[in-house]
């Protein structure tokens, strides 16, 4: 199969059924969602650092990544994945928690600094670039709290609730990226970002 059609998304988060709902671990469980409504199983690959799921969404050849690494080396096993399926920086995508953004607010984009998660720093330092899509899944700010058990506790009942109205639209989100391409799922993505804005 040619690269063209080749894809990996990427699930940020910690193994383990301890960090299992946790604010770090949404990218995790958005991806485990999109295998799980492919009919999709993971299966640990410890060559690859990950647990690796394959499913075909409108034609393309999709690996789902769930790095076991735990989340600030989490770019060893992406290195890895992209590596051994040959698949172009391009047609990767990464979808995490972001503390800077809105409960239930999504924002993506094709490059940019890690905004300060380890996650996303360790991905830019194995793949050597900045220059990847990520699909950021706004889980508010940790206020007074100490960040590290902020993003390591879980939601409460009500932000729960909230997280589960995005996280049909950003599946649907990652299917338009394969299939129209990054500018419309920018676009998608970000109107819920540009609503707020508006409404400030």
């Amino acid at each position: 199969m040619d690269t063209l059609d080749k894809y990996i998304i990427v699930g940020l988060g910690n193994p383990g059924a301890a960090y299992t709902k946790t604010r770090h671990n949404v990218g995790f469980h958005i991806v485990q969602l999109l295998a799980e409504k492919q009919g999709a199983a993971f299966k640990h690959t410890s060559h690859l650092i990950g647990d690796v799921a394959q499913v075909s969404v409108h034609e393309k050849k999709v690996f789902l990544l769930l790095p076991t690494t735990f989340m600030n080396s989490s770019g060893d096993a992406v290195r890895r994945c992209v590596d051994y399926y040959k698949v172009p920086l391009d047609h990767l995508i990464v979808v995490c928690d972001d503390v800077a953004l809105p409960l239930g607010t999504l924002r993506m984009r094709t490059k940019g600094s890690s905004g300060g998660h380890n996650g996303l720093l360790s991905i830019e330092e194995h793949v050597n670039t900045q220059f990847y899509a990520r699909l950021r899944i706004g889980v508010g700010g940790p206020g007074s709290q100490d960040l590290a058990d902020y993003v390591l506790g879980r939601f409460s009942e009500e932000e729960s609730k909230i997280i589960e109205g995005i996280e049909s639209k950003a599946l649907e989100v990652l299917k338009q990226w394969m299939k129209e391409g990054v500018a419309a799922a920018m676009q998608s993505a970000n109107s819920s970002e540009d609503l707020n804005k508006k409404e400030k």
